[in-house]
């Protein structure tokens, strides 16, 4: 039982955790890379999206000598894209969430984080303008900052997630009960004798 409830765990674990990852990560087909940060300032990103190429999933790639960044309280960059007169994403970038982040070259220590910004819906063809600021983690070097855009991005079904989620749940419950199940029937270890002090097996009169 305990094998199968650990089967239930993992399968809630790639529904809940693994898929929507896999989803985000590599669905869809990289619209291009474009640099938002030079000289030490950053620089708006003007990028001409046609009809039909969404949801398009925008990405930020942070280059810094850090090994990893702790802010999940903090926001590392902010984003906001707009098309005309028209706010169409706002987010804070935290980059906690990339806990192996890649390494720029093997002669390099400075390492790639990568945060995911949201989906962007194009019903229609336009310019859309990315404008990327520092946020109030102060204590990052940044040496580079890369909007990148993957079009046709596909989104997670949310019942898989849930149901994910319900399996881990389910798995875990079982898991505990058939540990407790397997304790109770246990049979008590009987009782030996006392070992006689000396003699023949008695004790001294």
């Amino acid at each position: 039982m305990r094998k199968l409830f650990l089967l239930v765990i993992l399968a809630g674990v790639a529904l809940g955790f693994i898929y929507p990852w896999a989803v985000r990560s590599f669905s869809g087909e990289e619209l291009g890379t474009w640099h938002a940060y030079q000289d030490g300032r950053f620089k708006p990103v003007t990028v001409s999206l046609k009809a039909g190429t969404g949801p398009v999933r925008v990405f930020v790639d942070l280059t810094s000598n850090a090994d990893r960044i702790l802010a999940f309280d903090r926001t590392v960059l902010t984003l906001t894209a707009a098309a005309g007169n028209r706010t169409v994403l706002a987010e804070r970038l935290s980059f906690s969430g990339n806990p192996t982040p890649r390494e720029q070259s093997p002669q390099l220590t400075d390492k790639v984080f990568r945060d995911e910004a949201g989906l962007i819906e194009v019903e229609e063809a336009g310019t859309y303008v990315f404008t990327l600021g520092s946020g109030d983690a102060d204590n990052i070097q940044i040496k580079a900052v890369d909007l990148v855009l993957r079009t046709g991005a596909a989104v997670p079904d949310r019942r898989a997630i849930q149901i994910g989620f319900g399996l881990i749940a389910l798995g875990a419950i079982g898991l505990i009960l058939a540990i407790r199940f397997s304790r109770s029937r246990r049979p008590d270890k009987p009782e030996t004798p006392p070992k006689p002090r000396w003699g023949r097996g008695g004790s001294a009169v």
